[in-house]
């Protein structure tokens, strides 16, 4: 009963990590100190101490953590750590697990060197789209590095032993300290005044920190790398380092051998390439010919060349179908448009105006005669009339009245004067008889009375 109260060791530590993990000040920590029992181990985590004055905690980073580390950290260098306090419960042993890490004192270089990252990012001066392709033979080459360095003494080497025809120009050029940028700067600008003179240009320099690389963070310096209208080929630093000019230009090496070897073609793999591309142009050249011969051949002894009437003999037994297809479709034609036609004459006789007009002549005779009759007896109906009027007028002429010994009167105007009121004494008169006139002068008048 009494072991109740004990715990185990595995629970004192597990009790001591959760302390740790509950504790909000030590979820996210920034320390500063100096690199102590640092070995660097290739493709691993990394082991280390961080020390001051007075005190030293163990720390861990991981690998994934490490690879993004932009400097080479070495035994005693001072740097800015961020991470978090845990307890490696195996050991029952507190200790820092880094997340990253950047060198003391370069903290705010690290800072404007992001900044302007993201600035040129964003105007796009680092896009897959701008990058040149680098040129396959070329004749001249353009170097902007120190004249005093190693790296022109690589990259010349490396030329003369690869591609010996390509000729390399040092545009010497500061590349560290505060005037290296402007150094730089002017010598590419030198490079561009020759135009289209060099097909690619070579930027580098040999490692160093953080500020001795700075040159090539600069805006000037990366913009200007930007413009360069040949491909440019960087080469600063070590493999680990990377600087601005490295993204903006078309290929990053990591050594200026790297650089040199990226520009020229190696001569040695080029001849044989040539060598096995003329083999082969011959190979094909000759195979080609052994099948042109065979084809050749095989015309030759071919049937139609012996017996060159074969070769037009299926042609004229065509020509001989399509005349007799020919012949046959006409007088299939001629007989279908004989047919037509005479279908077309039936219809036009159908409605010939001959047979109108006959027609129409047959029924104006008829109505000539219905005309003529009509007529006569229409003529004799009004002869009949005339002459049963002419009955009635005899009837009541007075010319009849005149032939039982009446006359009458008719004044100057040959107006018929039946009144004693129409004349006046002395006023001529003229008598109608029966047989003639006589003309009369009135003597005198009397009226009867009541008209008698």
């Amino acid at each position: 009963m009494e072991s109740a109260k004990y715990l185990t060791v595995s629970d004192l530590n597990y009790y001591i990590t959760q302390k740790f993990k509950n504790d909000p000040y030590l979820h996210k920590v920034f320390l500063q100190g100096e690199l102590s029992n640092f070995r660097y181990r290739r493709n691993s985590h990394q082991y280390f101490s961080l020390k001051d004055e007075k005190s030293k905690i163990n720390v861990v980073m991981f690998r994934s953590y490490f690879d993004k580390v932009k400097f080479k950290p070495e035994e005693g260098m001072k740097v800015y750590v961020t991470g978090y306090v845990s307890v490696y419960g195996p050991q029952g042993s507190y200790q820092f697990y880094a997340e990253s890490m950047e060198p003391a004192g370069l903290g705010a270089l690290y800072e404007q060197l992001k900044q302007l990252q993201r600035k040129l990012a964003n105007e796009g001066l680092f896009d897959q789209k701008y990058k040149k392709p680098l040129p396959h033979f070329p004749d001249y080459i353009a170097v902007v590095t120190s004249a005093s360095g190693a790296v022109i003494h690589d990259i010349l080497v490396t030329v003369n032993r690869r591609f010996p025809h390509a000729e390399v120009d040092l545009f010497p050029a500061q590349v560290q300290g505060d005037s290296a940028a402007d150094s730089l700067i002017s010598a590419m600008k030198q490079i561009a005044q020759f135009k289209d003179k060099y097909d690619v240009m070579i930027i580098g320099r040999g490692g160093g920190s953080l500020e001795d690389l700075w040159p090539f963070n600069e805006e000037g310096v990366v913009r200007q790398v930007f413009a360069m209208k040949m491909p440019v080929i960087s080469s600063v630093g070590h493999e680990t380092d990377t600087t601005l000019c490295d993204l903006v230009a078309d290929v990053r090496a990591a050594t200026p051998t790297a650089a040199a070897e990226y520009a020229t073609p190696n001569l040695a793999d080029e001849l044989i390439n040539i060598r096995q591309m003329q083999n082969s142009l011959v190979s094909s050249m000759q195979n080609t010919i052994r099948i042109r011969r065979d084809t050749l051949n095989r015309i030759n002894n071919s049937v139609i060349m012996r017996e060159p009437t074969r070769l037009y003999d299926e042609q004229a037994q065509t020509l001989d179908l399509l005349r007799d297809n020919l012949h046959n479709n006409m007088v299939r034609q001629l007989e279908r448009r004989r047919q037509s036609y005479q279908l077309e004459k039936q219809r036009l006789l159908a409605v010939s105006p001959g047979k109108k007009i006959a027609a129409l002549l047959q029924q104006s005779d008829f109505y000539y005669q219905r005309l003529v009759a009509n007529a006569k007896q229409c003529l004799q109906v009004k002869r009949n009339a005339l002459s049963q009027t002419g009955q009635q007028l005899n009837d009541y002429s007075p010319l009849k009245t005149l032939d039982r010994g009446y006359a009458f009167v008719t004044d100057k105007q040959n107006k018929t004067v039946s009144s004693i009121a129409q004349v006046k004494i002395k006023d001529e008169v003229r008598l109608h008889f029966k047989d003639g006139q006589a003309t009369a002068i009135i003597g005198s008048t009397r009226r009867e009375k009541n008209g008698h």
